[in-house]
Order: C-alpha cells, then structure tokens, then sequence
C-alpha cells in the first residue's frame, strides 16, 4: 500500500461510516491497480448515497475489469439514471456506450 492509501486507510478505520475518506481510499486503490480491494469502499459509497454517481460509475467499471459483467450492469444502469437527472452529459455518453456493449 503507497503512503497515500495508507493515509486514507488510516482514516476509514477512524471514521468507517465517512464515505469521502472510503471514496477517497478506493480511488487510491484503483491507482494502486488494486481494484478488489476498492470494490467494499465502491460499494459503501453507493447504498449510502442514493444520489452520488461517481461511486456507481467506478464500481460498475471496476467489476467490468475483474470480469464481473452480471454485477457490474445494475450499477452502471444506475449511474445513467443518475447521469441524465443530473445532467452529466459525459458521463450519461459513457455508461450509454458501456452498456451498449453488455
């Protein structure tokens, strides 16, 4: 684990109901090419936070990556839904091309 996972390790285990400080740990992981043991913090994040699509959108992808297509398309569904009512047109572009391809 890099001092920067590290850090944020430290801080989830202070805090582990913190959903910045477990997105902020999961995105170190993702960078770390460690995306197992992102996927608890990914997931966290998304049934605490009804409305937040970061969490979706990496946690979809990230199952995608480590072969989890079933898994991964409900969460990706998700985050579309989210993407359009919040107006993110980017993000809606990608998750309509991801699932295009699922």
């Amino acid at each position: 684990m890099n001092p920067r996972s590290q850090q944020f390790a430290a801080l989830v285990a202070s805090q582990p109901d913190n959903e910045l400080f477990r997105f902020s740990l999961a995105q170190s992981l993702l960078a770390e090419d460690r995306p197992a043991g992102a996927l608890e913090h990914l997931q966290f994040c998304a049934v605490r936070k009804a409305d937040w699509m970061m969490p979706r959108i990496l946690l979809g992808k990230t199952l995608l990556g480590l072969g989890r297509r079933a898994e991964a398309k409900p969460w990706l569904e998700q985050a579309l839904q989210l993407a359009v009512v919040q107006a993110h047109e980017d993000p809606e572009r990608e998750l309509r091309a991801i699932l295009s391809e699922l």
